[in-house]
């Protein structure tokens, strides 16, 4: 009953090796066994032993020999040989695993990346090329299956790193029994047609960049909060430190026309100020009336005699002439003669 009770594991490496296993520490609980195996057909098989087993525990546990025909059984024995525990005959052709994909390249045409690889040498009708990808920012893989040996995928985005892996698949059940693949090409990592040593370096340069943003931008708001504090200072420093006027533009005279000789310069500045006041004094205005009999005569036939008026002096910032001119306003009721108006426009005489 063991002959139908074990579990074998069968496989055939691209057609060049053989590899069964049937987990001797389950089945074979504290026994040892050995194996044998025939690419014969027919009444007179030979039997070869196993050349290299795998070992679970010093236990045998499995075999692996050269693939060397189509047909292929196989015997597990006690470890002496005399007595069969399990036999079984198969295709080797169906328990093919193919290697993986040689020259893989990658080309790039805008969104869309097309995969390649080469050809293999035998049943490239049972193989497919299947093509894996992810983003970032993706945390499956997106997976993409095609005839051997060209598999294209569209809808990149240039902006984002992505990882690729590519392996070789055999059809089941059409060529195989058991569906199998190959083991997976070294991964890459792109980005806008770049090849990258790893999307950490897209990373890395991202958070370098946002790192110098972020500088810039605190360098810039340092500059804009130093000139606004500039501009407070200079407020606060004429508000309560003023100016200290130069008395270079106060005092021009002082120290272009005396070079700064404040006795010559004051002594110029007080002579200045007399000969001012003096030529601005104006004369008192003093009108005196004729004691002729003409007079008297003229004044009883015309008019009641003409008022006598004495001004004081003047402010001294009134015009002279103008207090000259007032001094000789006679009354609404006189009328002045022409030659005494004419002697009193006189400017260097006086009535």
């Amino acid at each position: 009953g063991w002959k139908n009770a074990i579990n074998t594991t069968i496989i055939n490496f691209n057609n060049e090796k053989m590899q069964i296993t049937w987990a001797a520490r389950a089945q074979f609980p504290s026994k040892n066994v050995s194996f044998s195996y025939t690419f014969d057909e027919g009444k007179h098989k030979v039997w070869k032993p196993c050349p290299t087993y795998l070992l679970d525990q010093d236990y045998n546990d499995g075999c692996i020999f050269k693939t060397e025909g189509p047909t292929l059984a196989i015997s597990i024995r006690n470890s002496n040989g005399s007595e069969e525990i399990f036999s079984k005959s198969l295709k080797s052709d169906f328990y093919i695993k193919p290697n993986r994909p040689k020259n893989v390249t990658f080309f790039w045409k805008g969104d869309t990346v097309t995969v390649s690889c080469n050809k293999p040498e035998r049943a490239v009708k049972c193989l497919r090329l299947e093509l894996q990808y992810r983003s970032k920012f993706d945390t499956d893989w997106q997976s993409r299956t095609s005839k051997c040996c060209s598999v294209g995928e569209q809808g990149f985005d240039p902006r984002k790193c992505y990882s690729f892996r590519v392996r070789l698949k055999r059809l089941a059940p059409q060529c195989n029994v058991v569906n199998y693949s190959s083991d997976w090409e070294a991964e890459t990592f792109w980005m806008n047609a770049t090849l990258l040593e790893s999307c950490d370096d897209d990373r890395q340069s991202q958070s370098n960049m946002i790192l110098v943003l972020i500088v810039s931008l605190v360098v810039l708001l340092m500059i804009l909060i130093l000139l606004i504090l500039l501009c407070k200072w200079q407020r606060l420093q004429k508000l309560f430190m003023p100016a200290i006027p130069d008395p270079k533009c106060i005092f021009a005279d002082l120290f272009s026309d005396h070079n700064g000789n404040f006795q010559e310069w004051i002594n110029k500045t007080d002579q200045s100020m007399v000969q001012t006041k003096l030529e601005y004094e104006e004369p008192e205005c003093i009108i005196e009336a004729e004691s002729q009999h003409e007079d008297e005569k003229n004044c009883d036939k015309q008019e009641p005699q003409e008022k006598i008026f004495i001004f004081p002096r003047s402010d001294e910032n009134n015009d002279p002439k103008a207090a000259q001119i007032a001094c000789l306003m006679p009354t609404s009721n006189t009328i002045a003669s022409f030659a005494g108006f004419q002697l009193l426009m006189n400017d260097d005489m006086y009535v």
